[in-house]
């Protein structure tokens, strides 16, 4: 392993923060070994401290290279004061990201905050080095740990997802490291886990919050040791996964609370990404409605919903409670039930806008807040849909009767039932 390359065109931080880690994880080892004699323990101890010192005076030498050489690229000397570089403008970021091949499936917008955590995911992803993600339910922290994994040397190894919380407590040894045959009843075969599974690869723990103690204690004795034992085996087994885990709760209030391991906390989170919710990334929703329009209609098969203009001001104003995950289903809802055009009364009935019927709401105060031209589609959108009703009723739910008396076609008719969110069997029953 090369510690020092003043030539290289990058510089090795990270590199030397891996090594560090794995320096700070053998003497932790060593500490409590019990197999080793004493005076072997110190004098290893002592060893790896020098080491230590030795990487570094390395890592200050290299900086130094590294300030020397800066300085003469741009006529500073040393020490001496420069002109501080203007801040670059948050559309600069998000292009500069683009600009350097930056993996990320999907869009992303000008937020500062997630502009900020890109750019740490970004410089982390090259390394090895634990990161936790952590942020709102739907905020995206999967896809984040698919960025690292995807902008990293490890790319074209396994991705291994695994939800922590959704694992029953007796069988989280097995799915994490696997199993001997016959370690336990209903293990008919050796099974690898996932952490095996995810050899030289990335493993993404979600949810890791809901990991109860015991399933901790054995975590953390993986990240200090790298190895593993499938239960009802002795074999030690040297798994190499980067680790990426992910919550939605405040990990330091669960070490308060004695639900959650301080040393495994900061064994995790020697990188922190925090995404903000949607709410504070509104610049970002008209992209995610654009994209989650064109990725819901090639899934369904069909032309991208056109959304009118007062559905499309509600999804910009909306708070998103369940953030990017709430606004993709969203869409794919929309593009589901409105055939061509989607109107407020395709959203479900929990956050669609309630709109006045007549003029005497209107003259109570409500605002009218649409032009002329909506205003007629929208009473011709309620009329159709009464008509609708009416319809089925007299068939008993119906469609192929329906169709019939109308004299229209069968297929253009569920279109319209999809539109307005009506279904044949609703009307069956009351028959």
């Amino acid at each position: 392993m090369k510690l020092f390359n003043p030539g290289g065109e990058r510089g090795s931080a990270m590199s030397y923060a891996a090594l560090l880690e794995k320096i700070e994880i053998m003497r932790s080892t060593l500490r409590w070994a019990t197999r080793i004699e004493r005076p072997d323990i110190e004098k290893l101890l002592r060893q790896a401290n020098t080491l230590r010192d030795e990487v570094m005076q390395l890592s200050h030498k290299e900086r130094f290279v590294h300030a020397v050489s800066a300085g003469a690229a741009s006529g500073t000397a040393p020490g001496a004061e420069a002109e501080p570089a203007a801040e670059p403008s948050t559309g600069e970021r998000r292009q500069a990201l683009l600009a350097r091949s930056f993996v990320f499936e999907g869009t992303f917008g000008d937020n500062p905050k997630l502009l900020d955590a890109l750019e740490i995911a970004e410089k982390a992803a090259p390394t090895d080095l634990p990161v936790l993600v952590d942020g709102e339910s739907g905020t995206g922290k999967e896809l984040m740990a698919k960025v690292i994994h995807a902008n990293g040397s490890r790319a074209d190894k396994p991705y291994i997802s695994v939800n922590c919380g959704a694992i029953p407590d007796s069988l989280l040894e097995s799915e994490l490291f696997g199993h001997k045959k016959g370690a336990f009843t209903g293990a008919s075969n050796d099974r690898k886990g996932k952490f095996e599974s995810a050899h030289k690869g990335t493993i993404f723990l979600d949810e890791i919050g809901e990991l109860p103690l015991p399933g901790q204690v054995k975590l953390l004795r993986v990240l200090q040791s790298h190895e593993i034992q499938r239960v009802g085996s002795d074999e030690t087994i040297s798994v190499d996964a980067r680790i990426v885990a992910a919550t939605n709760k405040n990990l330091r209030k669960l070490i308060e609370q004695g639900t959650f391991r301080e040393d495994l906390f900061y064994r995790l989170s020697v990188i922190h990404v925090t995404l903000p919710p949607l709410r504070d990334r509104k610049d970002e929703i008209p992209l995610l409605i654009a994209y989650y329009g064109d990725e819901s209609a090639e899934a369904l098969k069909r032309r991208p919903v056109v959304l009118t203009p007062r559905l499309r001001d509600f999804l910009l104003r909306y708070s998103y409670p369940g953030n990017i995950r709430e606004l993709r289903n969203l869409m794919y809802r929309l593009s589901c039930l409105a055939g061509e055009t989607a109107d407020l009364s395709h959203l479900p009935e929990d956050i669609r806008p309630a709109l006045p019927r007549n003029a005497k709401a209107q003259a109570a105060g409500t605002p009218a807040e649409v032009s002329l031209a909506e205003a007629k589609r929208a009473a011709s959108d309620e009329a159709e849909r009464i008509c609708l009703e009416r319809g089925l009723q007299e068939v008993g739910g119906t469609v192929a009767e329906l169709a019939r008396r109308w004299d229209m076609n069968r297929s253009h008719l569920q279109i319209l039932l999809k539109k307005h969110g009506l279904h044949s069997k609703d009307f069956r029953k009351e028959h």
